[in-house]
């Protein structure tokens, strides 16, 4: 595997605070408890990889991070600022639709399916948010989003629709769209899952960069490989808990728990 600079990011100064922090967070549907008491921490700079087999909650705790799901217990803290809520459990709703908001403009998520906008050409897709969330002026938002989309790799795509694309071009394209925001975060729920193998490189090399430059990021992945070499932090969850947690190194080559090393058995890690 790839090497890459190992540790955690260090906190200091005003860094200190977390970018997000979980604390006891408890979800379900119906029934079926799929968050049982999840706890995390996320510093500027750090690089979380959230593993597990399907149906561990990877990606429900994702979506609850970014408000997409309500948990029914615990507490979502962002930049040292707690979501405040009304009601409980089942009823429970964000109390601050400005908190939450901000929260969103400032949590840009990339979905397993792309999520672009079909009649937008790409880099309409990169810059309405911008003009109509942020208020910029377009012809600034569409030079950010050329600069952008040329950083991704695809600069000569800016007047292509997403059906012209590769489905490697379209996941390059929604990473473009996320980091106009000028996000604190990024979260990425199985950015690779849905491509071939040859698309899934070109994805990962850009998410790879972004980790280099000290972008905050979390990533729900079933590519272990990935986990490995863009982390800092990998969090192995296993039916709805975190079973095991540490630094790649700690995870993929002194695993502790019997269920860890069935898991990367599993995957041929």
């Amino acid at each position: 595997m790839d090497a890459k600079p190992d540790g955690a990011a260090i906190a200091t100064g005003a860094d200190a605070t977390p970018v997000i922090e979980l604390r006891n967070i408890h979800k379900s549907f119906g029934a079926l408890e799929v968050l049982k008491g999840i706890d995390l921490v996320a510093h500027k700079g750090d690089v979380t990889a959230l593993i597990g087999s399907s149906g561990s909650g990877k990606s429900t705790l994702l979506r609850c991070i970014n408000l997409l799901e309500v948990p029914q217990q615990g507490d979502i803290i962002f930049q040292g600022e707690a979501v405040r809520w009304k009601q409980r459990g089942y009823d429970r709703v964000p109390a601050d639709i400005h908190q939450l908001r901000k929260i969103r403009t400032n949590l840009s998520m990339v979905f397993q399916q792309f999520n672009l906008w079909a009649h937008l050409t790409v880099l309409q897709n990169v810059t309405e948010a911008p003009v109509t969330v942020l208020g910029l002026d377009p012809a600034a938002a569409a030079e950010r989003g050329r600069a952008l989309l040329a950083k991704v790799g695809i600069g000569d795509k800016c007047d292509n629709y997403p059906a012209q694309l590769s489905g490697g071009q379209q996941q390059r394209a929604a990473i473009a769209r996320a980091l106009a925001m000028e996000p604190a975060a990024m979260l990425f729920d199985e950015p690779t899952s849905a491509l071939d193998p040859e698309l899934q490189g070109e994805v990962v090399r850009v998410i790879k960069a972004l980790a280099e430059e000290g972008r905050t990021m979390l990533i729900v992945t079933h590519d272990m490989k990935m986990a490995h070499d863009v982390a800092n932090h990998v969090i192995f969850i296993h039916k709805g808990v975190i079973e095991e947690e540490g630094s790649p190194a700690e995870l993929f080559d002194r695993p502790r728990s019997a269920r860890l090393q069935q898991f990367l058995a599993a995957t041929g890690t």
